[in-house]
């Protein structure tokens, strides 16, 4: 969704030729994947990190324009809403100390940014939901006032044909409706990136859902949303009801949902783009002049922007990429699963668990996925999204266990194994996947310190909203000092 859009309105005519684009661009890609040479030389990944701005109060500052102006740094793109950024860090490899190069770049880039957030009244947060977001800031007029993000609200709303629910119960329950996909503004990622060749999509792509569950639970960082404390990362239910283009009627019949899980294991990256056109009308049928199959036979590479901008409406918690670089096109893989935060060093140890699992899990001798079925798999990722740290989690010879046992007792070392393989210096991984054991084992992490905090502060006697802006606060001042959340006090 990075492309920029202008279209203000789209005719049938516009709707019946990019549904003919798509497909011609989906025989493009099936017979790209049977000829042609992807650029899979080396394991290249990338990381994308949105983050919220908050004034002196604690409050979303609707400023990311004015500051994006100033900054003029081409890594920092505006996001969904105008109290949001994303930073595009660099790809690189993460073989020696690349996790390291990583931690000094986000850090860098961060701080730049926040020096000229202070210019405008802000600074910045890594946070999976703002906690002091009200529904009275997740509205329309707040969304940023980018063609793509306007025209995208409109689609969905009108596909929808009525207001959108938002109905979460967790520790509260709530209960909404919204005339607009501004709340999805709320949920702010940190997204990884792994380039795959062709042949091996489909075991890495499967291996990311059979591990997504593990990820969620001890990376959760989103326990409120509009004052109510839900889900440990709220995060999962309210993009999945937030961009919800189906009525009730559509929910009972079984169509597919717009954030999805998905419904199988897969053999190729093609079933999942294959998915994308089947299941899911267009809601974006902006077309090029660009003929692939033309492009293609000619020896030159097709860019199949509708393809990639009808994938990209489409959100897969592990989402399937085609792009290219320099001239020549690779796959990825994007994994969307994980809240920003709490610190950045928190963040590379989430990155050093997803990347060595993966690497252990599509590689391994026998494959997991033909052990764990695919429901299982989604059962596992919605209980850790509901129970974070604590969630119960089904996996094969084992029955169900607790996400951090399994990780303790048999996945820390897969995953340091997986890094082996990708060539990380053995002292940075120990050092990043230490971290992660010691979340597990204290049973902290930023969820659960986000919790702890606004308990504590409600038990001397704090108003729900007065707690919610104390925590921030204090949430902002230890990140800055980058030490891990497992490691904060509650106090």
């Amino acid at each position: 969704m990075g492309k920029e859009v202008s279209e203000v309105g789209f005719t049938q005519a516009d709707r019946t030729h990019y549904r003919q684009k798509v497909r011609r661009c989906l025989d493009t890609f099936a017979l790209m994947l049977d000829e042609f040479a992807f650029d899979s030389d080396s394991p290249m990944t990338g990381m994308e990190i949105e983050i919220n701005l908050v004034d002196h109060e604690q409050q979303p500052a609707m400023a990311n324009l004015g500051i994006l102006h100033d900054l003029s740094d081409s890594r920092f793109q505006p996001e969904l809403g105008q109290f949001n950024l994303e930073l595009n860090v660099p790809p690189q490899l993460i073989s020696g100390d690349g996790f390291l190069t990583y931690e000094g770049q986000v850090r860098e880039a961060v701080g730049k940014a926040d020096k000229v957030a202070q210019s405008h009244g802000a600074r910045l947060v890594l946070i999976g939901i703002l906690p002091t977001l009200t529904g009275d800031h997740a509205i329309k007029e707040n969304l940023s006032p980018i063609g793509r993000y306007l025209i995208l609200n409109d689609q969905i709303v009108d596909a929808r044909g009525e207001s959108i629910a938002l109905d979460i119960r967790g520790t509260d329950h709530l209960r909404t409706r919204t005339g607009s996909i501004a709340p999805e503004a709320a949920c702010t990622s940190m997204q990884f990136h792994l380039q795959v060749a062709p042949e091996e999509f489909a075991n890495y792509w499967n291996a990311s859902q059979a591990i997504a569950a593990f990820q969620v639970a001890v990376g959760a960082n989103s326990p409120f949303l509009f004052g109510h404390q839900l889900w440990q990362e709220t995060r999962i239910a309210l993009f999945e009801q937030a961009t919800d283009t189906r009525p009730d009627e559509l929910r009972a019949q079984g169509v597919r949902p717009r954030v999805w899980f998905g419904e199988r294991w897969i053999t190729s990256i093609f079933d999942l783009f294959e998915e994308n056109v089947r299941y899911f009308p267009p809601l974006l049928p902006i077309s090029d002049d660009e003929d692939p199959l033309s492009v293609l036979r000619s020896g030159g590479v097709p860019h199949l922007s509708e393809l990639r901008l009808h994938n990209g409406t489409i959100y897969r918690w592990n989402r399937p990429v085609y792009d290219i670089m320099k001239g020549r096109p690779h796959l990825r893989v994007e994994n969307r699963v994980l809240p920003a935060g709490p610190t950045v060093v928190d963040m590379m140890a989430n990155a050093a668990l997803y990347y060595g699992l993966v690497k252990h899990f599509a590689e391994a001798d026998r494959p997991i996925w033909t052990q764990l079925t695919f429901s299982a798999a989604e059962d596992n990722f919605h209980a850790a999204a509901r129970r974070g740290i604590a969630a119960p989690i089904n996996w094969p010879r084992i029955g169900e266990v607790r996400a951090t046992d399994l990780l303790l007792d048999q996945l820390l070392p897969l995953a340091a194994a997986g890094l082996e393989g990708f060539g990380v210096d053995p002292a940075v991984s120990s050092h990043l996947l230490g971290i992660i054991e010691q979340r597990c084992l204290t049973g902290r992490n930023g969820s659960t310190w986000q919790v702890e905090f606004v308990r504590a502060a409600e038990r001397r006697g704090l108003t729900r909203p007065a707690a919610l802006r104390l925590m921030l606060g204090r949430y902002a001042e230890l990140q800055r000092d980058n030490e891990p959340v497992h490691t904060w006090p509650t106090e």
